[in-house]
């Protein structure tokens, strides 16, 4: 329940004077500049400038930063649409759908979706916040490696469902990319398939391989071709379509309102996050919808599910922050230290002392999500030119930057070598039709999923079915993966192949 008097007491912190929002545009055009780069990540957006919040009072501090996590939320979703190079893991999902809808000349659209979902995701990740921030962290509280195991598993799932024209191709670069996910130490210490090279001691890093199946292998793939999109009358960058694409948004109510809790409770979780959020959100949409056959190929219900997620999940990251001191991310983190920098400390304490300050950092990012809907449409004219500008022009310097992106994340040769490496792995599997995305997805999970299940099994002690028993969250996840995943699924194929049998 929400405490009156607190609540009062936050809406006087942020509106007794402009103050706290001065450096809210500002912050959110930083986010959006830096989730539309590629290899700029939004944590490392909120790190270089947390110098500058040093001045500042905490409220006008933590609105800046969030500001930059809003704004970087969505901007990595924009590079997701308009050249399929997702800005972060959490906007992989929107590359799905809306990459394919910017190559048939619907890029208005898919922006306006995009912003749409993001706005509205957020708004309810938020919403649900101010609600039900206690209940929320007594919650994430029982999520321990077990519950964390099934929902990576129920990412993993949609692997199998990413390549209509062959399952077992789907499921054969999923499983490539769980291969490739071993590679280096192991939770335990073991060293593997490291071919004695030091620089995949911690492993294949995930954003610069992330940048070259997705990114570069498509660049590659265009090289002959003139421009994005081939029809000239399709490149016009247009407020009234992106706007149409934002009103399209709400044609998809049970998609935005699922997506939105999906990407809030799994967004909670520490560790598991957007990353996560996006693929489940994406994977549940595809399996309920009228039309499965149409995602990938540029479905709107595609993107809506994805940013909805995406962006919801900031919300839910900060369930943790606040109520636990527990930081759930990286960007949440640099969150944390401009916690220790005001001598704060985020908990149980700091919500029942600082009860009108919790709820003015959550007002205020519910105030950023309505600017961001205005800056995101302010921008998005200038960010959609990319479609305008002839390919071999672009390709060169976007390879440029990924290549600088690459060295950006690691801080070595290795980072733009590992963007060479599956650029051409990349190229190879399109030519060959073999889904790009089962094996990023493989790849970005399946050390999560060896983390998580390890610490399991050292918690059970060797009981792992009287560990899963004792474990009443885990047995409902469990069931719900049944139920939906494999039941529903069966049960819908069944009805399929009845009604087309001939009456007698």
């Amino acid at each position: 329940m929400i405490d009156q008097i607190a609540f009062s007491a936050a809406l006087e912190l942020l509106f007794s004077s402009w103050t706290p929002w001065l450096w809210v545009v500002p912050g959110l055009l930083i986010g959006l500049i830096f989730g539309s780069i590629p290899g700029l990540q939004i944590s490392m957006a909120m790190a270089v400038f947390l110098p500058v919040t040093f001045g500042m009072d905490f409220l006008q501090a933590m609105l800046f930063l969030t500001a930059i996590f809003t704004g970087g939320a969505y901007g990595g979703g924009v590079t997701a649409i308009l050249m399929n190079i997702p800005g972060s893991s959490s906007s992989i999902a929107t590359a799905f759908d809306g990459y394919p809808m910017a190559r048939q000349g619907k890029h208005n659209e898919a922006l306006g979706l995009g912003l749409g979902a993001s706005v509205v995701g957020a708004f309810i990740g938020y919403i649900l916040l101010l609600v039900m921030i206690q209940t929320l962290a007594a919650f994430v509280l029982k999520i321990g490696p077990l519950e964390m195991v099934l929902v990576v598993l129920w990412g993993l799932t949609l692997i199998a469902t990413l390549n209509d024209a062959s399952m077992a191709k789907g499921i054969l670069a999923g499983f490539f990319g769980l291969l490739l996910s071993q590679v280096g130490m192991s939770t335990t210490g073991i060293m593997r398939t490291t071919i004695g090279n030091p620089y995949l001691i911690d492993g294949i890093p995930v954003v610069p391989a992330m940048i070259g199946i997705f990114a570069a292998s498509e660049l590659l793939r265009l090289r002959g071709l003139s421009y994005l999109v081939e029809d000239e009358k399709l490149r016009d960058i247009s407020l009234p379509s992106i706007l149409t694409g934002v009103k399209q948004t709400f044609r998809y109510p049970g998609v935005l309102l699922r997506g939105s809790i999906v990407g809030a409770i799994i967004g909670a979780i520490p560790g598991v996050g957007s990353s996560v959020a996006n693929l489940v959100s994406y994977g549940e949409a595809k399996r309920k919808s009228k039309t499965p056959e149409a995602f990938g190929k540029g479905a709107p219900e595609g993107v809506v599910a994805a940013e909805s997620a995406n962006s919801s999940s900031e919300g839910g990251s900060m369930t943790a922050l606040l109520a636990l001191g527990i930081p759930g991310g990286a960007a949440t983190a640099v969150l944390l230290a401009a916690f220790s920098f005001h001598n704060l400390v985020g908990g149980p304490s700091f919500i029942r002392n600082q009860t009108d300050l919790v709820y003015a950092i959550i007002l205020g990012n519910l105030g950023q999500v309505v600017l961001l809907a205005v800056v995101g449409l302010l921008t998005l004219r200038m960010l959609g030119m990319v479609v305008r500008v002839p390919l071999p022009y672009l390709i060169p310097s976007v390879l440029a930057m990924c290549a600088w992106g690459g060295y950006g994340i690691t801080g070595t040769i290795a980072g733009p070598a590992t963007v060479a490496v599956f650029a051409g792995l990349g190229w190879l599997m399109r030519r060959h039709a073999y889904p790009v995305a089962a094996t990023v997805i493989g790849l970005l999970l399946g050390r999560m999923m060896e983390g998580e299940l390890v610490r399991t099994l050292q918690i059970s002690r060797g009981d792992f079915l009287g560990y899963v028993l004792e474990r009443p969250i885990a047995m409902v996840f469990f069931v719900l993966l049944i139920v939906i995943v494999i039941a529903l699924p069966i049960y819908k194929s069944y009805r399929a192949r009845r009604a087309t049998l001939p009456k007698t």
